[in-house]
């Protein structure tokens, strides 16, 4: 029996392990970098042991250290969680050299699944459906668009599509170039780009007694940047032949390679419903709670299970009603997903909904790790009914801090083709635009928000609160939207004894004023608002919605003003490469690739705005810079 465990990961994943092992009565080690010293795994942990350095390569990716962790804090057992090193037959191996009980597959099974292309020849063999992958000197436009992939990782790194010929050979290089700093390895292959393809996935669990479960489907098609951000079990509208297609597929590629414990088999599901092999995570996913729900299992616990040489029953518990999970990321969708920083101030999330979190109130978001800040997963009889009440929750959030992508989910959980079941990869591609639009409704809930924050923040200040009982002189408050395509709301308002005269607010009457409360009549209906401040930022959670606004001073600063064609850092982050052969003084054009920034395992493209004179590019490769920071300047 396994009486001690130590997790090799961090966050959300982390907190995961370490309440089912609580559960189980069995002993919990953490292990942190220096910038997680105060993480909520860290505080949670019956011990922890500090992995010197801040970087993923020098923390968490060090299995050596992390071996040593294990043994100096007398656990029995590690569990690598998903990320990091959970897919590293080096580093099982190195578990199971030193003693200890590794809570996953053989290193053998890893190995064999470890190279995509390796992993293709061995489910060809096994008779599982694949598509054929390209020769790169062979490719014609006939074989367009086709799809890069890193050989040796996923979470999109090292992944590019190609729509034209011309495009292939920088998009190779890339590719290669992303791959060999995520992974370690440059290794790139080519595949036909399946246009509205679904994203299709089997759970599995394998005992080492013979028994293979195949734990129903999952649709994972809504994607941003090859990441998924919403997915659901089981996968809707699929027929039972299919249905059977996918499970013996994926028990078939389980029994090919002896796999034991947690892993799921992912299928591209073409327009007309041909499944073909993607790829074997050998590991549990991020995505596992809805088959959880589903099936009414604990996997983690059954890994624990299995990993102590326990039998699985011969069948898997039947399924029953529909999952929907939403991860909750600190990026802003509207500006090319960008990865936000800064402090969380305040996380709750209402309803009867799981919420799997890596981070509590008072915690910083930094650049070093994955954005995600949570998994909220809502369960029901129905389809409909689990998304409309996980939709609810999210709506209701209250999330005070970086920018999220607590909108987007919302209205993607909400838009017709997602509640039509119209699922495919490619969903994002063509609603982005309209999901983070800012429409006139919104801006006038945003615009009603502001006036709730400029009526606290006058109350707040005001000696003797409450009313006036002479009229006011008129009052002025500037605010910018926070995140998205925000807008800027200038607040025109009186108080007095005939109560609020708000200029582009006809009608609405106040009711209830408080430095944290305020209650507006709207068209006939009240409304209260919640005011939360923090420095210069302002959150105002409201029936209409949530709202982060900035107050903005009367005057701005001179100071503030950039020169003209300076390209300043959007996010905190690491300078990954330069574009080759580029100096200052170079002629560039616009669109022209300047450099990469990396920021939360994400890289971002910096591009020439216009078409000019490169007169300044102060960077170089391996920098870490502020946001805000200068990066390069373009002289029209």
């Amino acid at each position: 029996m396994i009486s001690s465990v130590l997790v090799a990961n961090r966050g959300e994943i982390a907190r995961r392990v370490f309440r089912t092992c609580r559960e189980l009565g069995i002993a919990t080690v953490a292990v942190h970098s220096d910038a997680d010293t105060d993480a909520p795994h860290v505080r949670e942990a019956d011990a922890a042991v500090r992995l010197p350095g801040d970087a993923p390569a020098d923390t968490y990716l060090r299995g050596d250290l992390i071996v040593k962790a294990a043994l100096a804090a007398g656990a029995d057992a590690v569990h690598p969680g998903y990320g990091f090193l959970s897919e590293n037959a080096g580093f099982a191996a190195a578990v199971i050299d030193a003693g200890l009980r590794w809570i996953g597959p053989p290193p053998a099974a890893i190995e064999a699944m470890a190279s995509k292309t390796r992993a293709k020849e061995l489910m060809a063999g096994a008779g599982v459906p694949l598509l054929a992958p390209l020769d790169p000197a062979a490719v014609t436009a006939a074989d367009l668009p086709l799809l890069i992939k890193a050989a040796a990782g996923g979470g999109g790194r090292g992944m590019r599509i190609v729509r034209t010929p011309g495009e292939l050979p920088d998009a190779l290089t890339a590719a290669a170039a992303e791959a060999a700093s995520a992974f370690g390895d440059g290794e790139v292959f080519l595949e036909p780009y399946v246009v509205e393809g679904r994203h299709v996935e089997v759970q599995i669990l394998a005992d080492a007694h013979g028994t293979v479960w195949a734990l129903g489907t999952r649709d994972c098609s809504l994607q941003r940047r090859h990441q998924k951000v919403i997915e659901e079990a089981p996968a809707p509208g699929l027929d039972d032949a299919l249905r059977r297609t996918l499970h013996d597929s994926a028990t078939e590629a389980a029994r090919a390679i002896g796999y034991r414990g947690a892993g799921t088999v992912e299928f591209l599901l073409s327009g007309d419903g041909q499944p073909y092999f993607l790829e074997m995570n050998t590991r549990l996913q991020v995505e596992h709670p809805v088959t959880e729900a589903v099936h009414g299992v604990d996997l983690v616990a059954l890994q624990l299970r299995v990993a102590e040489g326990q039998a699985l029953e011969p069948r898997p518990p039947e399924p029953s009603g529909h999952a929907v999970e939403a991860r909750l990321y600190a990026e802003d969708p509207a500006h090319d997903w960008q990865p936000q920083t800064g402090t969380l101030h305040h996380f709750r999330v209402p309803g009867d909904v799981r919420l799997d979190s890596g981070v509590t109130d008072g915690d910083t978001i930094g650049v070093h790790y994955d954005p995600m800040l949570a998994k909220v997963i809502a369960w029901a009889p129905t389809r409909a009914e689990a998304v409309r009440r996980l939709a609810h929750a999210l709506e209701r959030a209250r999330i005070h801090g970086p920018v999220t992508n607590r909108d987007l989910l919302v209205g993607s959980l909400r838009h017709p083709d997602f509640v039509a079941a119209r699922l495919d990869t490619g969903f994002y591609d063509r609603h982005l635009a309209e999901l983070t639009a800012h429409d006139a409704t919104r801006h006038s809930r945003e615009g009603l928000s502001a006036l709730a924050a400029a009526l606290a923040d006058a109350h707040g200040r005001s000696r003797f609160g409450g009313f006036r009982n002479v009229p006011s002189q008129q009052q002025t408050k500037t605010y910018q939207g926070v995140g998205g395509d925000s807008a800027t709301h200038e607040v025109r308002y009186r108080l007095g004894r005939d109560g609020l005269r708000a200029e582009d607010f006809p009608g609405v009457r106040l009711y209830t004023l408080a430095p944290d409360r305020v209650v507006l009549e709207v068209d006939g209906l009240r409304r209260e608002f919640t005011v939360s401040r923090y420095g210069d930022r302002v959150h105002v959670d409201s029936p209409l919605g949530a709202h982060a606004l900035t107050a903005l001073p009367r005057f701005l600063d001179p100071a503030a003003r950039t020169e003209p064609g300076s390209l300043l850092a959007p996010m905190p982050g690491t300078v990954v490469r330069l574009a080759p052969g580029i100096s200052e003084g170079d002629r560039v054009t616009a669109g022209q690739p300047l450099l990469w920034l990396e920021a939360m395992k994400m890289e971002h493209k910096i591009t020439a705005p216009a078409a000019g004179t490169l007169t300044a590019l102060p960077v170089r490769t391996g920098q870490q810079v502020e946001v805000g920071a200068l990066l390069a300047v373009v002289t029209d």
